[in-house]
Protein backbone atom coordinates (compact mmCIF):
# COMPACT_ATOMS: atom_id res chain seq x y z
CA UNK A 1 0.00 0.00 0.00
CA UNK A 2 1.34 3.49 -1.12
CA UNK A 3 1.60 6.19 1.96
CA UNK A 4 -0.10 9.11 0.99
CA UNK A 5 0.32 11.71 3.34
CA UNK A 6 -1.69 14.43 1.81
CA UNK A 7 -4.87 12.22 1.30
CA UNK A 8 -8.01 11.97 3.12
CA UNK A 9 -11.40 9.80 2.81
CA UNK A 10 -14.24 12.10 3.29
CA UNK A 11 -18.32 11.44 3.26
CA UNK A 12 -21.23 13.36 3.45
CA UNK A 13 -24.40 11.45 5.05
CA UNK A 14 -28.15 12.50 4.79
CA UNK A 15 -31.58 11.47 5.25
CA UNK A 16 -31.72 10.31 1.30
CA UNK A 17 -27.90 9.59 -0.01
CA UNK A 18 -24.63 8.53 1.50
CA UNK A 19 -21.62 10.44 -0.32
CA UNK A 20 -18.16 9.09 -0.53
CA UNK A 21 -14.59 10.66 -2.08
CA UNK A 22 -11.36 11.54 -1.37
CA UNK A 23 -9.57 14.89 -1.23
CA UNK A 24 -5.47 16.18 -1.10
CA UNK A 25 -4.75 18.93 0.56
CA UNK A 26 -4.58 22.25 -1.12
CA UNK A 27 -6.47 20.56 -3.74
CA UNK A 28 -10.17 22.59 -4.40
CA UNK A 29 -11.73 19.57 -5.98
CA UNK A 30 -13.35 15.96 -4.32
CA UNK A 31 -12.79 13.30 -6.26
CA UNK A 32 -14.09 9.78 -6.96
CA UNK A 33 -17.40 10.28 -5.31
CA UNK A 34 -19.21 7.30 -4.46
CA UNK A 35 -23.33 7.65 -4.23
CA UNK A 36 -25.72 4.98 -2.69
CA UNK A 37 -28.76 4.94 -0.53
CA UNK A 38 -28.68 5.95 3.21
CA UNK A 39 -29.81 2.61 5.15
CA UNK A 40 -32.32 5.07 7.08
CA UNK A 41 -35.95 6.48 7.78
CA UNK A 42 -35.98 7.19 3.93
CA UNK A 43 -35.72 3.61 2.87
CA UNK A 44 -36.95 2.18 6.08
CA UNK A 45 -40.15 4.29 7.16
CA UNK A 46 -41.90 3.14 10.37
CA UNK A 47 -38.57 1.07 11.32
CA UNK A 48 -37.36 1.53 15.14
CA UNK A 49 -35.26 4.49 15.60
CA UNK A 50 -32.09 1.49 17.12
CA UNK A 51 -32.76 -0.82 14.05
CA UNK A 52 -32.44 2.66 12.00
CA UNK A 53 -29.35 3.60 14.07
CA UNK A 54 -27.66 0.03 13.89
CA UNK A 55 -28.31 -0.06 9.92
CA UNK A 56 -26.68 3.61 9.34
CA UNK A 57 -23.58 2.29 11.55
CA UNK A 58 -23.22 -0.83 9.64
CA UNK A 59 -23.30 0.94 6.43
CA UNK A 60 -20.79 3.72 7.47
CA UNK A 61 -18.42 1.08 8.67
CA UNK A 62 -18.90 -1.18 5.60
CA UNK A 63 -18.60 1.72 2.72
CA UNK A 64 -15.86 3.31 4.39
CA UNK A 65 -13.55 0.14 4.67
CA UNK A 66 -14.32 -0.66 1.02
CA UNK A 67 -13.41 2.68 0.39
CA UNK A 68 -10.37 2.69 2.01
CA UNK A 69 -9.18 -0.15 0.05
CA UNK A 70 -9.38 1.27 -3.07
CA UNK A 71 -6.10 3.01 -4.76
CA UNK A 72 -7.47 5.57 -4.98
CA UNK A 73 -7.68 6.06 -1.30
CA UNK A 74 -4.71 3.81 -0.14
CA UNK A 75 -2.47 5.19 2.60
CA UNK A 76 -5.54 7.55 3.34
CA UNK A 77 -4.64 9.12 6.82
CA UNK A 78 -7.97 10.29 8.42
CA UNK A 79 -11.68 9.90 7.51
CA UNK A 80 -13.80 13.03 7.23
CA UNK A 81 -17.65 12.51 8.13
CA UNK A 82 -20.18 15.51 7.43
CA UNK A 83 -23.47 14.27 9.47
CA UNK A 84 -27.00 15.76 9.01
CA UNK A 85 -27.54 16.55 12.38
CA UNK A 86 -26.04 18.06 15.88
CA UNK A 87 -22.48 16.32 16.88
CA UNK A 88 -20.48 17.17 19.88
CA UNK A 89 -16.69 17.91 19.43
CA UNK A 90 -15.75 14.75 19.95
CA UNK A 91 -17.96 13.07 17.47
CA UNK A 92 -20.96 12.41 19.36
CA UNK A 93 -24.37 12.41 16.95
CA UNK A 94 -27.14 13.53 19.21
CA UNK A 95 -29.32 13.18 17.08
CA UNK A 96 -30.59 12.84 13.47
CA UNK A 97 -33.99 13.33 12.23
CA UNK A 98 -33.75 13.21 8.68
CA UNK A 99 -31.61 9.87 8.87
CA UNK A 100 -33.19 7.64 11.75
CA UNK A 101 -35.87 10.32 12.76
CA UNK A 102 -37.08 11.61 16.42
CA UNK A 103 -34.99 10.16 19.39
CA UNK A 104 -32.78 7.37 19.83
CA UNK A 105 -29.60 7.28 21.91
CA UNK A 106 -26.53 9.37 20.88
CA UNK A 107 -24.23 7.69 18.61
CA UNK A 108 -20.28 8.01 19.43
CA UNK A 109 -19.57 8.18 15.29
CA UNK A 110 -15.62 8.73 15.85
CA UNK A 111 -15.19 6.11 18.36
CA UNK A 112 -17.24 3.54 17.03
CA UNK A 113 -16.03 4.00 13.16
CA UNK A 114 -12.67 4.77 14.43
CA UNK A 115 -12.50 1.42 16.06
CA UNK A 116 -13.57 -0.31 12.81
CA UNK A 117 -12.15 1.63 10.14
CA UNK A 118 -8.04 1.20 11.98
CA UNK A 119 -7.61 5.11 11.17
CA UNK A 120 -8.59 8.77 12.76
CA UNK A 121 -12.38 9.61 12.53
CA UNK A 122 -13.54 13.25 12.66
CA UNK A 123 -17.57 13.87 12.64
CA UNK A 124 -19.02 16.99 12.18
CA UNK A 125 -22.60 18.28 11.28
CA UNK A 126 -22.68 19.17 8.10
CA UNK A 127 -23.03 22.71 7.79
CA UNK A 128 -19.94 23.24 9.89
CA UNK A 129 -18.20 21.60 7.52
CA UNK A 130 -20.09 23.36 4.47
CA UNK A 131 -18.49 26.59 6.31
CA UNK A 132 -14.99 25.39 6.20
CA UNK A 133 -14.92 25.67 2.16
CA UNK A 134 -15.79 29.11 2.24
CA UNK A 135 -12.88 29.82 5.20
CA UNK A 136 -10.36 32.49 3.62
CA UNK A 137 -6.75 32.65 4.54
CA UNK A 138 -7.88 36.13 6.43
CA UNK A 139 -9.97 34.51 8.28
CA UNK A 140 -12.44 36.51 7.55
CA UNK A 141 -15.81 36.58 9.48
CA UNK A 142 -18.83 35.32 7.73
CA UNK A 143 -22.44 33.61 8.00
CA UNK A 144 -23.33 30.71 5.70
CA UNK A 145 -27.18 29.71 5.19
CA UNK A 146 -28.10 26.34 3.52
CA UNK A 147 -31.46 26.94 2.05
CA UNK A 148 -32.77 23.55 0.44
CA UNK A 149 -34.92 21.16 2.41
CA UNK A 150 -34.69 22.87 5.58
CA UNK A 151 -32.24 25.80 6.40
CA UNK A 152 -29.61 25.64 8.43
CA UNK A 153 -26.86 28.54 9.38
CA UNK A 154 -23.01 28.44 10.89
CA UNK A 155 -21.16 31.43 11.61
CA UNK A 156 -17.59 30.60 10.72
CA UNK A 157 -15.04 33.59 12.47
CA UNK A 158 -11.44 33.54 13.69
CA UNK A 159 -10.16 30.01 12.23
CA UNK A 160 -13.80 28.76 13.95
CA UNK A 161 -16.88 28.02 13.53
CA UNK A 162 -18.83 29.23 16.50
CA UNK A 163 -20.56 26.39 18.02
CA UNK A 164 -20.02 24.92 21.54
CA UNK A 165 -18.59 21.70 22.50
CA UNK A 166 -21.71 20.33 23.17
CA UNK A 167 -22.67 21.01 19.57
CA UNK A 168 -25.43 24.17 20.74
CA UNK A 169 -25.57 26.69 17.72
CA UNK A 170 -25.65 27.58 14.71
CA UNK A 171 -29.60 26.72 14.56
CA UNK A 172 -31.62 29.79 12.81
CA UNK A 173 -33.61 27.30 11.33
CA UNK A 174 -35.05 26.22 14.75
CA UNK A 175 -35.93 29.37 15.44
CA UNK A 176 -39.39 29.90 15.40
CA UNK A 177 -40.61 33.37 13.33
CA UNK A 178 -44.39 32.52 13.20
CA UNK A 179 -46.49 31.87 16.38
CA UNK A 180 -49.70 32.07 14.27
CA UNK A 181 -52.14 29.17 15.02
CA UNK A 182 -51.92 28.45 11.33
CA UNK A 183 -47.77 28.62 11.48
CA UNK A 184 -46.14 26.09 9.11
CA UNK A 185 -44.59 22.54 10.36
CA UNK A 186 -40.69 22.17 10.92
CA UNK A 187 -39.44 18.95 10.47
CA UNK A 188 -38.42 18.67 13.90
CA UNK A 189 -42.16 18.41 15.15
CA UNK A 190 -42.47 22.22 15.87
CA UNK A 191 -44.28 24.47 14.15
CA UNK A 192 -43.14 28.25 12.96
CA UNK A 193 -39.62 27.75 12.48
CA UNK A 194 -37.64 29.91 10.02
CA UNK A 195 -36.74 26.28 8.26
CA UNK A 196 -40.37 25.32 7.74
CA UNK A 197 -41.55 28.59 6.16
CA UNK A 198 -37.70 29.88 4.39
CA UNK A 199 -36.57 26.43 3.20
CA UNK A 200 -37.39 25.19 -0.46
CA UNK A 201 -39.92 22.74 1.21
CA UNK A 202 -41.57 25.36 3.18
CA UNK A 203 -41.67 28.23 -0.09
CA UNK A 204 -43.57 24.95 -2.35
CA UNK A 205 -46.08 24.67 0.67
CA UNK A 206 -46.87 28.64 0.14
CA UNK A 207 -46.97 28.65 -3.45
CA UNK A 208 -49.20 25.93 -3.37
CA UNK A 209 -51.31 27.14 -1.00
CA UNK A 210 -51.69 30.86 -2.16
CA UNK A 211 -52.62 29.23 -5.63
CA UNK A 212 -55.76 27.93 -3.96
CA UNK A 213 -56.24 31.58 -2.03
CA UNK A 214 -55.63 33.60 -4.88
CA UNK A 215 -57.29 31.28 -8.20
CA UNK A 216 -57.04 34.62 -10.47
CA UNK A 217 -53.36 35.35 -9.61
CA UNK A 218 -52.29 31.82 -10.19
CA UNK A 219 -54.02 31.04 -13.78
CA UNK A 220 -52.51 34.25 -15.12
CA UNK A 221 -48.84 32.49 -13.55
CA UNK A 222 -46.25 30.49 -15.40
CA UNK A 223 -47.03 28.09 -12.58
CA UNK A 224 -50.32 27.38 -13.70
CA UNK A 225 -49.53 26.00 -17.80
CA UNK A 226 -46.72 24.03 -15.67
CA UNK A 227 -48.71 22.04 -13.18
CA UNK A 228 -51.76 21.90 -15.64
CA UNK A 229 -53.51 24.68 -13.55
CA UNK A 230 -53.52 22.14 -10.44
CA UNK A 231 -51.64 23.74 -7.30
CA UNK A 232 -51.04 20.25 -5.69
CA UNK A 233 -48.91 19.69 -8.88
CA UNK A 234 -46.52 22.61 -8.76
CA UNK A 235 -42.65 22.02 -7.89
CA UNK A 236 -39.87 23.29 -6.64
CA UNK A 237 -37.96 23.37 -10.14
CA UNK A 238 -41.35 24.98 -11.03
CA UNK A 239 -40.71 27.82 -8.95
CA UNK A 240 -37.66 28.59 -9.16
CA UNK A 241 -38.10 28.75 -13.22
CA UNK A 242 -40.78 31.27 -12.37
CA UNK A 243 -39.36 33.25 -10.02
CA UNK A 244 -36.15 33.77 -12.94
CA UNK A 245 -38.50 34.25 -15.54
CA UNK A 246 -40.00 37.22 -13.32
CA UNK A 247 -43.48 35.67 -12.84
CA UNK A 248 -45.09 38.18 -10.48
CA UNK A 249 -47.00 35.71 -8.77
CA UNK A 250 -44.15 33.31 -7.73
CA UNK A 251 -41.87 36.33 -7.05
CA UNK A 252 -44.65 38.01 -4.20
CA UNK A 253 -44.91 34.61 -2.57
CA UNK A 254 -41.00 34.13 -2.53
CA UNK A 255 -40.60 37.52 -1.35
CA UNK A 256 -43.07 36.71 1.46
CA UNK A 257 -41.23 33.35 2.56
CA UNK A 258 -37.96 35.49 2.86
CA UNK A 259 -39.06 38.16 4.75
CA UNK A 260 -37.82 35.57 8.22
CA UNK A 261 -34.63 35.16 6.40
CA UNK A 262 -33.79 38.74 6.28
CA UNK A 263 -35.00 38.98 9.81
CA UNK A 264 -32.49 36.12 10.75
CA UNK A 265 -29.78 38.24 8.92
CA UNK A 266 -30.22 41.40 10.52
CA UNK A 267 -30.32 39.71 13.64
CA UNK A 268 -26.87 38.01 12.91
CA UNK A 269 -25.30 41.44 11.71
CA UNK A 270 -27.28 43.10 14.60
CA UNK A 271 -25.75 41.11 17.47
CA UNK A 272 -22.45 40.14 15.80
CA UNK A 273 -21.48 42.35 12.98
CA UNK A 274 -20.96 39.98 10.48
CA UNK A 275 -20.72 41.42 6.90
CA UNK A 276 -20.73 38.43 4.37
CA UNK A 277 -23.67 36.14 3.83
CA UNK A 278 -23.03 32.81 1.68
CA UNK A 279 -26.26 31.27 -0.04
CA UNK A 280 -25.90 27.01 -0.98
CA UNK A 281 -28.73 24.88 -1.06
CA UNK A 282 -30.81 23.19 -3.68
CA UNK A 283 -33.50 25.71 -3.91
CA UNK A 284 -31.46 28.81 -3.24
CA UNK A 285 -29.00 28.06 -5.97
CA UNK A 286 -31.31 26.94 -8.18
CA UNK A 287 -33.33 30.37 -8.25
CA UNK A 288 -29.91 31.95 -8.18
CA UNK A 289 -29.03 35.41 -8.37
CA UNK A 290 -32.78 36.83 -8.22
CA UNK A 291 -32.98 35.08 -4.91
CA UNK A 292 -30.47 37.40 -3.40
CA UNK A 293 -31.84 40.00 -5.10
CA UNK A 294 -35.59 39.46 -3.79
CA UNK A 295 -33.72 39.01 0.01
CA UNK A 296 -31.26 41.93 -0.44
CA UNK A 297 -35.18 43.91 -1.15
CA UNK A 298 -36.22 42.91 2.12
CA UNK A 299 -33.41 43.26 4.00
CA UNK A 300 -32.98 46.87 2.69
CA UNK A 301 -36.05 47.42 4.12
CA UNK A 302 -35.51 45.99 7.78
CA UNK A 303 -32.12 47.75 7.30
CA UNK A 304 -28.77 47.56 8.76
CA UNK A 305 -27.91 50.15 11.44
CA UNK A 306 -24.92 52.31 10.05
CA UNK A 307 -24.93 50.16 6.60
CA UNK A 308 -26.30 52.27 3.23
CA UNK A 309 -28.80 50.02 0.93
CA UNK A 310 -25.71 49.21 -1.43
CA UNK A 311 -23.93 48.25 1.68
CA UNK A 312 -26.55 45.55 2.91
CA UNK A 313 -26.72 44.39 -0.74
CA UNK A 314 -23.20 43.68 -0.99
CA UNK A 315 -23.18 41.67 2.21
CA UNK A 316 -24.93 38.82 0.24
CA UNK A 317 -24.12 36.14 -1.88
CA UNK A 318 -24.15 32.98 -3.73
CA UNK A 319 -22.32 30.19 -2.77
CA UNK A 320 -21.00 27.41 -5.20
CA UNK A 321 -23.68 25.56 -7.54
CA UNK A 322 -22.59 22.20 -6.09
CA UNK A 323 -23.03 19.57 -3.57
CA UNK A 324 -19.76 19.04 -2.25
CA UNK A 325 -19.73 21.90 0.02
CA UNK A 326 -19.66 19.52 3.48
CA UNK A 327 -17.12 16.78 1.72
CA UNK A 328 -14.78 19.75 0.39
CA UNK A 329 -15.33 21.38 3.81
CA UNK A 330 -14.43 18.10 5.92
CA UNK A 331 -11.36 17.49 3.97
CA UNK A 332 -10.35 21.06 4.48
CA UNK A 333 -10.86 20.62 8.26
CA UNK A 334 -8.77 17.58 8.49
CA UNK A 335 -6.39 18.78 6.47
CA UNK A 336 -5.71 22.05 9.28
CA UNK A 337 -5.89 19.54 11.86
CA UNK A 338 -3.21 17.05 10.46
CA UNK A 339 -1.37 20.41 9.55
CA UNK A 340 -1.39 21.69 13.15
CA UNK A 341 -0.56 17.80 14.96
CA UNK A 342 2.62 18.25 12.49
CA UNK A 343 3.66 21.64 13.96
CA UNK A 344 2.82 20.48 17.22
CA UNK A 345 5.26 17.70 16.81
CA UNK A 346 8.06 19.52 14.83
CA UNK A 347 7.97 22.45 17.88
CA UNK A 348 8.22 19.14 20.38
CA UNK A 349 11.06 17.81 18.80
CA UNK A 350 12.87 20.84 18.63
CA UNK A 351 12.93 21.39 22.54
CA UNK A 352 14.30 17.65 22.43
CA UNK A 353 17.59 17.56 24.13
CA UNK A 354 19.74 16.11 21.81
CA UNK A 355 22.98 15.91 23.16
Amino acid sequence: MTDRDDTFVVADIGGTTLRIGHVTAGDPVVRGVRRTATEGLARYPGAPVAELQQRVLVQLAEELAAYLLTSEAAGSRAVGLSFAGPTTADGVALAAPTIWGEGGRPVALNAHLGARLGVPVLTVNDITAAAWRYARADNDAFCLFTVSSGVGSKVFRRGEVLIDDAGFGGELGHWRVDWSGTAPPCDCGGRGHLGGIASGRGILRAVRVAARQRPGEFRASALAASSAGRPEGITNEAVALAVRGGDAFAVDVLRAALRPLALAVASVFSSIGIRRYIFIGGFAVAVGQRFVEILGDELTELGCFGLTPPQVRAMLTLGAADDDHSLIGVGRMLAAADADSRLAAEAAYAHVDRR
